[in-house]
């Protein structure tokens, strides 16, 4: 069975967890011999911007010490083989352009999703 995780909400639980929760899901998912991509998707277009630093994020006297990285947990991924595709329409709405993100992630445009789409199993929609 492939699946493919399509990530819409960003930043879920980033802060109390230091990582997506789905990300992560799918780091285990592919650790355990899944066949598993990743398609993102509204605001989760920004998990793949290159650049990107999380620091200095402090609440009264608390200081978050260990700062979410998703941009290296979605390196991660494609270091592990799994397909990362992002919506290009997604990340235009946002100002993002192609050379912005990260090394590695895949363009599709929102007609080619059904494409994309038939090419698996199941579509987890998160």
């Amino acid at each position: 069975m492939k699946a493919l995780n399509v990530i819409e909400s960003a930043y879920r639980g980033t802060l109390e967890e230091q990582d997506d929760t789905i990300v992560w899901l799918t780091h285990a998912l592919k650790g355990a011999g899944a066949e598993i991509d990743v398609l993102l998707r509204g605001n989760a277009v920004n998990y793949i911007v290159a650049g990107q630093k999380v620091t200095g994020l402090s609440f009264g006297t608390r200081t978050q010490k260990h700062a979410p990285d998703i941009v290296g947990d979605i390196k991660g991924l494609i270091g592990k083989g799994v397909a990362v595709y992002y919506i290009a329409e997604d990340a235009s709405e946002r100002g993002l352009a192609d050379g912005d993100m990260i090394p590695g992630v895949n363009s599709v445009g929102r007609l080619a999703l059904a494409l994309l789409y038939d090419g698996y199993n199941q579509v987890w929609n998160w």
